[in-house]
């Protein structure tokens, strides 16, 4: 039976007058308690509201499909935060491997949640889409020795990289990487290691400074301990070294993170690739480049625009380029909302060819992308602005507001990081001597940032045909059909740190299509 608008709008502005009862405005853990049972009710019919475990509850949205993971994994964190706070008030402290992973940076929903409490059973909770939280009775550090973080309990630094079990450096090296590069020099964790006597964590936290380049943290680290009478052996607890020197003055961890991924997939995609083919030798070769990109135009923006949900035809795109078309004159707000894409596509589509114009010059792809790309995404959604769909200051730049990935664990960089993160990107894209290490990390790594609050996808892709470019491989098109296993290996990438699919996803579609231009 439908609710009455009036009676959906009661409890809608109670469900909203509770979330402001946060401090930050933004309550997502909702108890039974909190609602009268007819507006629990009513909002769960609706789709405003969903249930976690018995008794607590998220928001959600109702045009979010049945069985469909965007809530939940949105709200995880914050879920756990205040489930945690109020079964358990200060008594609970998350693992030190967990606290380690967010200390790096890396907000990407696990599969269990490991969680430590004096008073623990031991007990497993299941929560939604295969999560689940792991409660373990065990010590917790001292209160100097557990740090706040958007409501979570961590361990500090030091005393998570002191009380880590050393399989979590081969398991996740990233993020242990990433950790060990916050640390400003050796007497934060000096600290922990003399007055606890632990000459062999000591050891191994000495060779993975030196691993990462951090020479004279693990010295220090060496020369302190023997001082104080302790035999120590250095131990590197990583399973390889790379290539990559962290600065001691590095702004974001996830700006570490993502210098150290780079190095760690770099060699599994030249492994993979095909061999660039090299930029054109001549003016006329540069040319036939510009018309196959030219031609292959629709074919391209009907695949890239239906990949992100737009419902548009050949017939559309080709309308929509020639300018044969007024929007003005299309009543259905959702058409009028395919057109304007495909029109900001070509747009941009227009700035993304000239880009490539320079590159084919012999410019550096990564500079010119560094350059141009907020001409490709003002273009992009300049025609929405006009048309009045979107604001003006959507057109600024990168996000100032939190985003999240559809279906995906992968929670992206909050809005200072990007700022950090996005350099970092350049600046490699721009070192990288491998044509198809840009191309397949330029790709991943900028859905992987999410800078933008939409469009994503669409740069993402132009991003890597410039990379495509500059290595003299055709414009490639990732089809619509294979959808599914484009965002699979991109999940992999994302949630695991296995660049695997991803390369082979692409140096497929680059094998498969060398000329890349059926209609």
């Amino acid at each position: 039976m439908a609710i009455p608008s009036e009676k959906l709008a009661q409890s809608l502005e109670v469900l909203h007058q509770l979330q402001k009862r946060g401090s930050n405005g933004d309550v997502v853990a909702i108890r039974s308690g909190n609602l009268t049972r007819t507006h629990r009710e009513r909002l769960c019919r609706g789709g405003f509201l969903q249930e976690v475990i018995k008794g607590w509850y998220i928001p959600a949205r109702p045009d979010e499909t049945a069985g469909e993971s965007t809530a939940w994994y949105a709200s995880f964190w914050q879920f756990c935060a205040a489930y945690l706070e109020h079964l358990k008030g200060k008594d609970w402290c998350l693992s030190p491997e967990q606290s380690l992973s967010l200390h790096a940076e890396n907000w990407t929903v696990p599969r269990q949640l490991l969680v430590r409490a004096a008073k623990a059973r031991n007990n497993i909770t299941a929560l939604p889409h295969n999560t689940s939280l792991l409660d373990v009775r065990s010590t917790l550090p001292e209160t100097k020795d557990i740090v706040e973080k958007d409501g979570l309990r961590l361990f500090s630094l030091p005393a998570a990289l002191v009380a880590c079990s050393p399989g979590y450096f081969r398991q996740n090296p990233s993020d242990m990487r990433a950790a060990l590069s916050i640390v400003r020099d050796a007497s934060e964790v000096l600290d922990h290691l003399l007055e606890g006597g632990h000459s062999t964590i000591a050891g191994r936290l000495a060779g993975a400074f030196r691993n990462i380049g951090r020479e004279r943290t693990a010295d220090d680290i060496l020369k302190t301990m023997r001082a104080a009478g302790y035999n120590i052996r250095e131990s590197d607890p990583f399973e390889a070294q790379i290539p990559v020197i962290l600065s001691t003055h590095e702004q974001s961890p996830y700006a570490a993170r993502i210098r150290i991924m780079w190095q760690e997939m770099r060699e599994q995609i030249i492994e993979r690739f095909p061999v660039a083919p090299g930029l054109p030798q001549d003016t006329q070769g540069s040319m036939a480049y510009l018309k196959n990109v030219e031609d292959i135009y629709v074919r391209d923006a009907y695949h890239s625009l239906s990949i992100e949900g737009y419902r548009v035809s050949p017939e559309l795109i080709e309308q929509v380029r020639s300018g044969n078309w007024n929007p003005d004159i299309i009543e259905n707000d959702r058409e009028q909302h395919n057109a304007l894409a495909a029109r900001g596509y070509w747009q941009a589509y227009q700035a993304v060819r000239e880009s490539i114009k320079k590159v084919l010059s012999g410019a550096n792809p990564g500079t010119i992308t560094q350059d141009d790309h907020g001409e490709w995404y003002r273009q992009m959604f300049a025609p929405g602005v006009t048309a009045g769909f979107l604001r003006p200051a959507d057109l600024a730049g990168y996000r100032n507001s939190p985003v999240f990935i559809r279906r995906s664990m992968h929670v992206p960089p909050n809005r200072e990081a990007v700022r950090d993160a996005m350099p970092a990107l350049f600046e490699l894209l721009q070192a990288e001597d491998e044509p198809c290490v840009r191309v397949v990390l330029g790709h991943y790594f900028f859905v992987y940032i999410h800078p933008y609050m939409d469009g994503n996808g669409r740069m993402g892709r132009f991003l890597m045909n410039v990379m495509l470019a500059g290595g003299g491989y055709p414009w490639t098109v990732v089809p619509l059909e294979q959808r599914s296993a484009y965002m699979a290996a991109l999940e992999d990438a994302s949630v695991n740190q296995n660049i695997v699919p991803f390369a082979d996803f692409l140096a497929g579609l680059v094998d498969t299509y060398p000329n890349n231009s059926e209609q």
